[in-house]
């Protein structure tokens, strides 16, 4: 049996192409398009409800699309049974049989293809060397934490070599620590087996960690497909501004007009020219300044203050309008007091408070 590291070579795409789905009157999936590249690691992110889901399960054939096509290499699949898609699948709940030894668990999907037992027991052991699994191929899940729950679920998808990785939200059920771990843990593996992987999550922070490009979805269109690098400093629109990022960008209500965005009384110089009359300039944490009161582009008070560990956030009250600003870890300011909030032009960005539309 080949190596499972050699799965490399089994690199193939895959297209969505205009897929449709309805539950009822329900629309979930529209005029969905997509393309990702041989190799690639690709991360489906929205809120609950988004169709990032129905979009991973239609392509895997637990879902059937109500229009349109999948494709996997050149195979059109939209309508072949899950079990011939050469698909491997990891769950949120890692989907292991308690009966069975981690070995056991490994190396089922050979077990069932016949595979003979010293070429499976090989395949095994090179398959949980691969998530540093080697020493406990004796214990049952029971006796596992939920990180090597999840490396055992890995495992079992890796030896397979399928043309395709699917993961559903693998690491919603780990601790912070943990998953912090297990995402470095997927993205070594993902570019050391160079299989082309479709990771659905509604955590930011595990798309802009471990994509090669982020596809963002909202109530089931696609928002921006992006490198998590683009998606953060050029968002297509309001929404995706607000979605990525953590904390999110900063909001401010006002209208533009001409060369100027008019907002809490200020003048703010706009990277675009036009006349809106209700638009919302954005602005991330990270290029806002803590100033004097009177030396502000905008001014408020102090709402909140929160020591991170490298840095403080600070939130300020500006009328309405809330502005989360990255200041440093010293800073000391007191609730309710009265300070300006100076932000960088170039790093500002214009959108339609009504349609969401960015402004260019």
């Amino acid at each position: 049996m080949n190596s499972v590291i050699s799965a490399a070579a089994r690199q193939v795409p895959v297209r969505f192409e205009k897929v449709r789905k309805y539950f009822g009157s329900v629309k979930v999936l529209e005029d969905f398009n997509l393309d990702i590249a041989p190799g690639e690691f690709l991360v489906l992110l929205g809120a609950s409800g988004s169709g990032k889901t129905t979009a991973l399960r239609i392509l895997s054939g637990l879902e059937t699309a109500s229009a349109g096509r999948v494709l996997i290499g050149d195979r059109d699949v939209t309508d072949i049974l899950p079990k011939y898609r050469d698909i491997s699948m990891v769950f949120q709940s890692y989907a292991l049989y308690p009966h069975k030894t981690v070995a056991e668990n490994i190396g089922f999907p050979l077990k069932v293809r016949r595979i003979p037992e010293a070429e499976r027991a090989a395949a095994i052991k090179e398959a949980a060397a691969q998530v540093q699994l080697q020493t406990l191929l004796d214990r049952y899940p029971r006796e596992l934490s939920g990180g090597q729950r999840q490396r055992v679920a890995l495992a079992r998808a890796i030896i397979r070599r399928p043309s395709v990785f699917l993961m559903d939200e693998p690491l919603s059920n780990l601790d912070a620590k943990l998953r912090g771990h297990m995402r470095a843990e997927l993205k070594h593996m993902q570019q050391s087996l160079g299989i082309t992987t479709i990771y659905v999550t509604h955590d930011q922070i595990e798309a802009m960690t471990l994509a090669h490009r982020v596809a963002i979805l909202e109530k089931g269109v696609l928002q921006q497909l992006d490198t998590p690098a683009n998606t953060y400093n050029d968002p297509a629109n309001l929404f995706v501004a607000q979605f990525i990022g953590s904390p999110p960008m900063n909001i401010i209500h006002g209208a533009l007009d001409g060369t100027a965005f008019m907002g809490h009384g200020a003048r703010l110089t706009s990277p675009v020219a036009g006349k809106i009359a209700k638009a919302v300039l954005g602005v991330r944490p990270e290029d806002c300044t803590i100033v004097e009161h009177d030396k502000g582009d905008l001014k408020g008070e102090i709402y909140a203050n929160e020591l991170i560990g490298d840095h403080t956030l600070v939130t300020v009250k500006v009328e309405n309008d809330f502005i989360a600003v990255k200041a440093p870890k010293q800073f000391a300011g007191r609730q309710g007091e009265r300070i300006g909030v100076s932000l960088t032009p170039p790093r500002t960005f214009v959108f339609d408070a009504e349609s969401g539309a960015r402004v260019r």
